[in-house]
Order: C-alpha cells, then structure tokens, then sequence
C-alpha cells in the first residue's frame, strides 16, 4: 500500500516518471488553511497545477472524489474509460494514471486528499488503498442523498475558519472519517454487485453456448440474446474464466469436434456441419487453428493410439 501511494515521489526532476508520465503533488498552496484536502466545485479553471496538462495522460499523488452533477462526462483511469453521468462518482487513487476530456464539461462536487492526512487506522477502515475496487460508483437515491449530506457538511466546516487551525484540521478528519466510511461502503458494496451480475452473466453465457454452439459462433449474437453490452459479456467472461467470449466458443466448438472425430465414424465433412461449419475446408482450417493438426490427423492419431493400447 505504501509503495503505491508514494508512486508521485519516486519521480524524477518535476514528477516526470521513468514512463515519461507527469506525477503532480496535492495542492496544498490552494487548500484553505493550508490542510491537507481541498473541497469545492468543478469546472472551468479548477486544476493541479499550473501546468498540469488535465486534457493529457498524467498522474497525481493524492485522492480524487468527483461528484457529478450533470453528464456525460468521459474519463480515463488506468487507460480505461468510463462514462459518468449526473449522481455517479469517480473515485481516483495516488499513482493511479488518468486523463480529463475536452470534450466533455465537468460539473458537481471534487473533494482532493494529501495522504498521511487521515491516521493510518481511518486508512485502513475506509480501503483508501483499494486499487481492486472500480473507480466508477452508482449510487442509489438514498445512498447519494445520504453521501451529499455528509460532503455537504464536510465542506462547510472546511469552509469555516473560526477554529484555530489544529482544532479545524481535527474537526476536518473526523468528518472527512465519516465521509470515507460511507463512500468506502458504497464501493466495496458495488463491487461485490458487479461480481454477482458478472458470475450471472456468464453463466447465462455458458448455457447459451452450451445449448447453441453447433449453430451460433457469433459473440454478438450471445450478447444481443442475453440483452447485455458486447463489452460487459466480454469482463464477465474474463472474469470468470480468464478468456474472452470468443475463445469460450471456440473452445468448446473444439471440445465437441474431438469427441465426434474420437467415438463416430462421421465423414470429416459431417463433423464439421455438426458443429457449425457446412464448408469442410473452413472446418479443417478452423481445426487447425486450435489444436495443430487437421480433423483427419487427430482421429488417426487417436485411433493408432487406442489400437496400440
């Protein structure tokens, strides 16, 4: 967790890492008081740094919470791109390389975060370090109102500068502790949500395939009957089985022209229609692709084998 988080000091001269990819520090010239976090509206004008370049791949050392208020909005976060919209949160770690669009408008709530600001304990309770959770949150209306109420008082007594500033940057930790409990609930709960949607959509998959495969090869198609994304069909299955949709099919198209070939007396020709191929030569191309030899090789090779036994 500690090497992670400090990925922006192990830079060279002005952040620029060994990637060539610009790390920059947490503000705290534009903090009030000079505090370890900063809350406030997005929008035009709001950066890192004065030279930060917002619309180019680059990485920052500290904590991002973007509230959106509106949407579309495009984002990359470790060359992964997600679309937000009005009531979604985006939640970006240190180290964690990401990039704003133009062309999108940013609007809502940011709150920013130094590390080492919060005690090691409130770290460890609220899995500020969780890189395996998604960056992109959905709240529910009752989970968002509740998330808004808490950011609103957070930002109020950041706001305040009454305290003398150790009493202020007190009250600013236990508020921000509770801010953190609530959205590190909300993230872990989501990925445990997407976990239980992946494991259902690949299994859907796999009886779609298994009931399919002799006459459908199509990922498309699969993904069209199921009423999922092609993309989501595709990170359930990664998930699942470490493959893609394709190679699934391909797979067990495999799998069944093998058993054919080993226990029929089916012509090669008519293997190939059994399992979705009506042109023997695609068949025996496709044969080959997976498995390094032709139909006819693998059924004698089997059978010499069998024979010798």
């Amino acid at each position: 967790m500690a090497d992670r988080s400090q990925q922006g000091a192990a830079g060279g001269q002005d952040g620029q890492d060994t990637d060539g990819i610009r790390t920059f520090p947490f503000p705290v010239d534009l903090s009030v008081g000079g505090v370890g976090m900063q809350v406030g509206p997005m929008g035009a004008g709001h950066t890192w740094h004065a030279d930060a370049p917002l619309h180019r791949v680059h990485r920052i050392d500290f904590h991002v919470v973007m509230f959106f208020s509106a949407g579309p909005v495009r984002h990359m976060v470790d060359f992964a791109e997600y679309e937000a919209g009005a009531g979604d949160v985006l939640w970006i770690r240190p180290g964690q390389v990401h990039r704003f669009s133009e062309e999108s408008e940013y609007r809502g709530t940011v709150l920013t975060m130094q590390p080492g600001f919060l005690p090691r304990a409130t770290v460890e309770a609220t899995g500020l370090y969780r890189y395996d959770l998604p960056p992109l949150l959905r709240p529910d209306e009752e989970r968002l109102a509740a998330l808004h109420a808490s950011l609103a008082q957070l930002r109020r007594e950041y706001e305040d500068t009454s305290l003398p500033l150790s009493l202020h940057t007190a009250v600013l930790r236990h508020q921000l502790t509770a801010f953190l409990l609530r959205l590190a609930h909300l993230a872990a709960s989501s990925a445990e949500a997407e976990r239980r949607r992946a494991d259902t959509t690949f299994t859907l998959f796999r009886d779609a395939v298994e009931e399919g495969f002799a006459t459908n090869h199509s990922v498309s198609a699969y993904a069209d009957a199921l009423a999922v994304s092609r993309r989501t069909l595709v990170r359930a299955v990664r998930a699942a089985t470490g493959e893609t949709p394709k190679g699934f099919i391909d797979k067990r198209v495999v799998l069944e022209a093998k058993r054919l070939l080993a226990h029929t007396d089916l012509p090669i020709g008519r293997v190939g229609v059994a399992v979705g191929f009506p042109d023997a030569a695609n068949f025996s191309k496709f044969f080959h692709q997976h498995t390094d030899m032709t139909p006819a090789a693998f059924r004698a090779e089997l059978r010499q084998t069998a024979g010798a036994g």
